[in-house]
């Protein structure tokens, strides 16, 4: 690389990188180094140029690999780095942007050539890589530093001790993305890595001391959101062949496309965030630190626990306090301490686009009791569930683990009866996005209801996924009892979805009953359990949907007369099914509720626009009338609530 280079296309061309890639050994006290450390390269901010980053990088690490045993050159960069990294933080008190940024080319070749070192050797391999150092012939050193774990130790360190500046931004991200870096050996095994050296130095060495540190650091790296600086910082500063213009490096890296999975739950990691289908604005993320701070705390946080200790970084995610929370009581878990919960919030409402947002969103919600008990105190809990009901709405353009993560955390939601009370007291204007039909006005529970349903329908007629419906009707169902003044489209929704599930099963039946009639052949015995395995699932969520009608009108009968009505002007849907073994006992239940139910006409001039006829009358046994007029249904014959 060296000064004169800028671009990728000079990177093989370079003679410094010829130098440090060939098989004469370098020492760390050559003036070469500083030479090397000395470009004014962009470091890429898209994938694609990642990618020609990576392709050029590959070549000349693979040489590096060969030769490294014999120079021992690739050891004496990581030491040169980390000579430099001992006097960061004096260097940002003192402004120091040469030294800051000489520091940060160092990491970024470290960080290129490992990813290359990571793909083709294992930790094992890597280790030796880093203990091969310049010796005189014949002779061997006695004691030799574990420089992987200096390495490790030490960019921690630069994490939770270099305070975010313009100009410590890039070598923060550097030191961010090189962690990632070290931990992407999970993506070379197709089972979850329970051991490993990284792991150990991470989890039980030096390091585990700062485990607090840098999760609260990774937290507020989120939180600050921070843009990534002009480039502006210019230095200029004299050489042999006169003035020369070292432009802080003012890119950010990328780690290309790479997947980890562990513990079951899963984050992508990209440049331009997770999840949804690719295009302009994931390609170019104006957020790289913020977006790769959140990736490391959400990998780690989702480490195995070892056979000996669990993961300390998951303990650090699931027992932070609020700053505000001025309790006395030290908390028995370890590596414990206070973050501003409101800011934390804020941040988690503005950025649930992406993926890994959603996936910290649904971590804190399941895992940490303190900050769960927070959100679900919030008076302004549609900043938080807009958002999530706005990714589900747009199904089709989410890939499946983001539409997951929102369900389920709707799911932890209504399991509070609190939340599933105060969303029908949340009355919204306007949902823009909403584009089914125009919601001038309705409660953020009647919406909730609408976007849900909406996603069960997707899915009966594009994924078709038995989950899905679980975990759609789950919530459905957690609401149910406190469904307050349900929104007209709403409670029209809740019928027509019903009316669905009845057609769909009626065709399967039909479908089911023909087969058995014609001659059996060898397809015909196929395809019978299919017949039956559908036929199951739709059952299934047939039932579901009467118990969640059944909880609705037992626990909050005078508070949805659209509900009301909309059941009274579809009830033949409801006949088949009365002496159906599958739903009896709960048609039972129904009619014991309302038995001799009654319809009675009052015609009266209907509304350009409108749901539910302008006059309706319904009378039925209890003496519970209803009516429409200007202000909406309105109940009477029962004492308001």
């Amino acid at each position: 690389m060296g000064a004169n280079t800028s671009q990728v296309s000079d990177l093989s061309e370079s003679q410094s990188i010829r130098t440090l890639i060939g098989p004469d050994a370098i020492s760390e006290n050559e003036p070469f180094w500083n030479q090397l450390i000395s470009f004014t390269f962009t470091s890429p901010t898209c994938s694609a140029d990642a990618k020609l980053l990576e392709e050029a990088v590959v070549p000349l690490a693979k040489t590096l690999i060969q030769n490294n045993p014999r120079s021992g050159n690739f050891g004496a960069l990581v030491r040169v780095f980390l000579s430099r990294t001992k006097e960061l933080k004096i260097s940002t008190e003192c402004q120091d942007q040469l030294f800051i940024w000489q520091a940060h080319n160092a990491l970024f070749l470290v960080r290129c050539l490992l990813k290359v070192f990571i793909r083709e050797m294992n930790e094992e391999e890597l280790h030796l890589q880093f203990s091969y150092q310049e010796r005189a012939p014949g002779t061997y050193d006695s004691v030799c530093e574990d420089l992987l774990e200096e390495l490790v130790c030490n960019l921690v360190h630069l994490i939770v001790e270099v305070p975010l500046l313009d100009i410590t931004y890039n070598i923060l991200f550097e030191a961010v993305t090189t962690l990632l870096v070290l931990l992407s050996y999970q993506l070379f095994h197709k089972e979850v890595l329970r051991e490993g050296l990284i792991y150990g130095y991470l989890t039980r060495g030096r390091c585990l001391s700062l485990t607090s540190r840098l999760v609260k650091t990774l937290l507020y790296n989120f939180i600050r959101q921070e843009k990534c600086p002009p480039a502006t910082h210019v230095l200029q500063t004299q050489s042999d062949g006169g003035g020369l213009l070292y432009g802080l490096a003012s890119g950010v890296a990328s780690l290309s496309e790479m997947k980890f999975k562990a513990c079951g739950l899963w984050s992508v990691i990209t440049l331009g965030g997770v999840g949804s289908r690719p295009g302009a604005e994931q390609d170019q993320n104006p957020l790289p630190l913020s977006s790769q701070s959140l990736l490391l705390l959400l990998v780690l946080a989702n480490l195995t626990d070892g056979p000996d200790c669990p993961n300390p970084y998951r303990q650090a995610v699931t027992c932070f306090k609020n700053t505000q929370d001025s309790s006395s009581i030290p908390s028995p878990q370890p590596h414990t301490f206070q973050i501003n919960f409101n800011s934390l919030y804020t941040a988690l409402c503005e950025q649930q686009k992406s993926d890994q947002v959603t996936l910290l969103l649904y971590t804190l919600l399941h895992q940490n009791s303190n900050m769960r008990t927070y959100i679900l105190s919030r008076t302004d809990m549609e900043n938080l569930v807009l958002p999530i009901l706005e990714i589900l709405y747009h199904v089709e353009e989410r890939n499946s683990h983001h539409v997951y993560m929102a369900l389920i955390i709707l799911l932890i939601l209504t399991e509070d009866d609190t939340f599933n009370r105060s969303i029908h007291e949340v009355i919204l204007k306007n949902i823009s996005w909403y584009t089914e039909r125009v919601l001038t006005e309705i409660s953020l529970g009647s919406l909730l209801i609408l976007v849900v349903i909406r996603t069960i329908q997707f899915n009966m007629t594009r994924t078709r996924d038995k989950y899905l419906h679980t975990n759609c009707l789950a919530a459905l169902a957690n609401m149910s009892a406190q469904f307050r003044n349900l929104h007209q489209y709403a409670a029209q929704r809740i019928i027509s979805l019903f009316a669905l599930l009845s057609k769909k099963h009626n065709k399967v039946l039909e479908q089911a009953t023909q087969s058995l009639r014609g001659p059996l052949g060898a397809d015909d015995r196929t395809a019978l359990p299919d017949y039956a395995q559908d036929l199951n699932v739709i059952e299934e969520v047939i039932r579901m949907m009467l118990e969640i009608i059944n909880s609705c009108l037992s626990n909050s009968l005078h508070h949805n007369p659209n509900l009301l009505y909309a059941l009274l002007y579809k009830r033949e849907l409801f006949e088949q099914f009365r002496s159906h073994p599958s739903f009896q006992d709960i048609m039972q239940n129904l009619d014991t509720k309302f038995p001799e139910l009654k319809f009675k006409y009052v015609e009266e001039e209907q509304p350009e626009d409108f749901f539910i006829p302008y006059v309706w009358s319904l009378v039925f046994n209890s003496g519970v009338g209803l009516y429409w007029n200007s202000q909406g249904i309105e109940l009477f014959g029962m004492d308001s609530p």
